[in-house]
């Protein structure tokens, strides 16, 4: 049992040992290099840039009441449709004091006139019957008693504006009833029952009742950076990603890049605008945020080849071509070649290579 067990130690030392040698035999050995090949082959490249921003209703008014007061009805909510003319909001005239007393007085002092060129009237009606009276006299009488009635009219027509906000005669035009000007959706109402709201004139913009925007043009608003902004012109397509439709992708045209720059955290940047087609399916809503990808430049069905595999060297560009194998080791040769435009990922080759050579690529294995 001891002779077994001697026997079996010693092989297990012998295989010990061989492993040994063998495991430093194969370190010392040369690493063998294998390199990714790549074939050049027809492709597209397109030279892209991304335009951050968001898409906003082209036209969005302000409804802004033409007379001061207090809102005592509101007839939309937002996100409802309102046509051109449609009431939004009704306005409750909080007369002055001063004013009002003042259009009262109007009132009595043409009541108290009219009453007295009636008499007149009246008096010289009957002369004129008569005979005494000219008719000359008699139609100077009846234009006074026209005008008196005029003014008597005017005045209490003075006097439910400014205590009313509104001629009875005419209360389709009233002031206190607050229209939409353009016809869309209404995406604010800022105001309650009850605010106070002031009327716009030459040096206030008054309180808005209500925005309003036609939700079907819509433009996307972003801003590129000035080392782009020189390669890129109106008319060009923008295609827009919306980050909460992150499934689907609208197309656009640039009608607009700004001739002057903002700055913003050091970077010079230029607002564009363009215009969003927006299927009849979609609703966007105002304010989304959204990216435009802009093609800068592009080529299509031209030799491309990863733009790893070339090198530059004093001005010249290279690559590396297969040309054959000695045992395991992969034979390149270097290959002067002309290139064009780059994405990045891919170059495009003018001259140089041909469908059938291959070129080194990243190292694989060593």
């Amino acid at each position: 049992m001891k002779k077994i067990l001697r026997y079996f130690l010693i092989a297990a030392l012998v295989i010990g040992v061989l492993f040994t040698f063998f495991y430093l035999w194969k370190k010392s050995r040369p690493k063998q290099e294998v390199y990714e090949l790549f074939v050049p082959r027809p492709g597209d490249i397109e030279l892209k840039t991304v335009a951050t921003g968001k898409v906003e209703p082209r036209d969005e008014v302000a409804i802004v009441p033409q007379i001061s007061g207090i809102v005592s009805r509101l007839y939309k909510e937002p996100g409802e449709m309102a046509k051109t003319g449609e009431i939004i909001a009704r306005i409750q005239v909080i007369p002055e004091m001063g004013v009002l007393n003042a259009a009262e007085s109007r009132v009595t002092q043409a009541g108290l006139n009219l009453n007295q060129v009636e008499r007149v009237f009246d008096r010289t009606q009957e002369l004129y019957k008569a005979g005494v009276v000219v008719p000359e006299e008699y139609e100077n009488t009846e234009t006074q008693l026209k005008l008196a009635r005029e003014e008597l009219r005017n005045a209490q027509d003075h006097l439910e504006i400014v205590r009313d906000g509104i001629v009875s005669r005419s209360s389709a035009a009233s002031n206190t009833q607050i229209r939409s000007t353009i016809s869309g959706m209404i995406l604010d109402i800022p105001v309650k029952v009850g605010n106070s709201v002031i009327q716009a004139n030459t040096f206030n913009a008054g309180t808005t009742i209500a925005t309003v925007a036609d939700m079907n043009d819509m433009l996307f608003h972003g801003n590129i950076d000035e080392t782009e902004v020189g390669r890129i012109r109106e008319g060009m397509p923008l295609d827009i990603t919306i980050g909460a439709l992150q499934d689907q992708h609208f197309q656009a045209v640039l009608e607009y890049i700004s001739p002057k720059s903002t700055e913003s955290n050091g970077a010079i940047l230029f607002e564009i605008k363009a215009a969003v087609t927006i299927p009849k399916s979609v609703f966007i809503r105002a304010g989304y945020s959204a990216n435009a990808e802009i093609i800068l430049d592009s080529r299509y069905n031209v030799l491309v080849i990863p733009e790893g595999s070339v090198e530059f060297r004093n001005g010249d560009t290279f690559v590396k071509v297969f040309e054959k194998m000695e045992g395991d080791k992969q034979v390149f040769s270097d290959r002067q070649v002309v290139t064009g435009l780059s994405d990045g990922i891919h170059i495009e080759i003018k001259e140089g290579l041909t469908p059938q050579d291959k070129v080194r690529g990243t190292l694989i294995t060593q």
